[in-house]
């Protein structure tokens, strides 16, 4: 049988290619939306950038009734947090969100090697191969650790979560 949802009418078949392939993970890691990162990876789909993007209220407002119903039925929910960028800085904002993005792939790649080695000591050299591509973990652990001071309460937060030490200090 075909799936009646191959051919949508009112969105993208590129945002239905996201949406099943966010679909389909979530089916196998049941409630764990919120730990969707940006850089996760279904059959070539960055769903969590996607994610991420969809829950944004700029994003989410202009979405159909129907998108909306389906991303709630996945876990997913406008975003709260309406903090606009300043109009004055749009380069130190790209900049931001780079930095943000690379954050979070060094969180979900010492997120893996966590669960799979059971410890958190990474030897500088060491490079995680992640969904979303090699991650120098031990020099990211290693740069971030300098620069702490510059990391917002929620990037300290993840980092405490993990188990972390010197986040919080």
């Amino acid at each position: 049988m075909i799936d009646p949802e191959w051919n949508p009418t009112g969105w993208s078949v590129d945002w239905q290619r996201h949406y099943a392939a966010t679909r389909e993970l979530l089916g196998e890691e049941q409630g764990r939306a919120a730990e969707l990162l940006p850089g996760f990876t279904v059959n070539g789909c960055d769903v969590g950038t996607w994610a991420a993007r969809q829950t944004d209220p700029a994003v989410w407002d202009t979405l159909l009734p129907e998108q909306r119903e389906r991303l709630e039925a996945l876990g997913l929910t406008r975003r709260t947090d309406t903090t606009a960028p300043a109009a004055t800085a749009p380069a130190a904002t790209t900049a931001a969100q780079k930095n943000a993005g690379s954050f979070e792939r060094g969180i979900a790649a010492l997120t893996q090697y966590a669960a799979r080695e059971g410890r958190l000591v990474v030897p500088r050299a060491h490079i995680e191969e992640t969904s979303h591509g090699p991650v120098r973990l031990g020099t990211w652990i290693s740069n971030t650790r300098s620069r702490r001071n510059k990391l917002s309460t929620e990037q300290r937060e993840q980092l405490a979560a993990l188990g972390i030490d010197w986040a919080t200090a």
